[in-house]
């Protein structure tokens, strides 16, 4: 049984420690905001904090968070720079199909806890990895400016 740190709260899953914390998260705790992508680290779908760093839960063994602090997009406008991003999302109309959304906004909260005033080479490296189907970058950078901006 591994007691894991996850939004604050300490939370309970009997899984083997090799198991992804993707599974755990959405097949066990049943906190389904982080989504299955490409299973390979690539696409950023799964996108959660690990000690305040974005990180790809689908290939991160469960057994290596441990006493690491976990967030998810479930808890992520619990602070003031989350509720920002998630109105700047809004106001910029960012989402279309919505499926990696939830991962953009992980990486691009964890962008602006590290750099609050990015330029455009930053916000590109920062949300470097994180796949658009629907090619809302243009939109994604808007709205981290308009964050950045106020």
């Amino acid at each position: 049984m591994l007691t894991l740190s996850i939004n604050g709260a300490d939370l309970e899953a009997d899984v083997p420690e090799d198991m992804p914390l993707l599974w755990v998260l959405r097949d066990v705790l049943g906190l389904t905001g982080s989504k299955y992508g490409c299973g390979i680290a690539q696409c950023g779908a799964c996108t959660v904090h690990l000690d305040g760093q974005a990180a790809r839960s689908c290939v991160l063994p469960v057994g290596e968070v441990k006493d690491r602090k976990v967030v998810t997009i479930e808890s992520i406008g619990n602070t003031d720079l989350g509720q920002q991003v998630q109105q700047a999302w809004l106001e910029d109309e960012v989402v279309q199909c919505g499926y990696c959304q939830c991962g953009q906004i992980m990486s691009a909260v964890a962008l602006l806890e590290k750099n609050p005033q990015p330029d455009d080479k930053a916000i590109d490296q920062g949300m470097a990895g994180n796949l658009c189907r629907c090619c809302t970058y243009t939109r994604i950078r808007s709205a981290i400016k308009r964050v950045a901006q106020a």
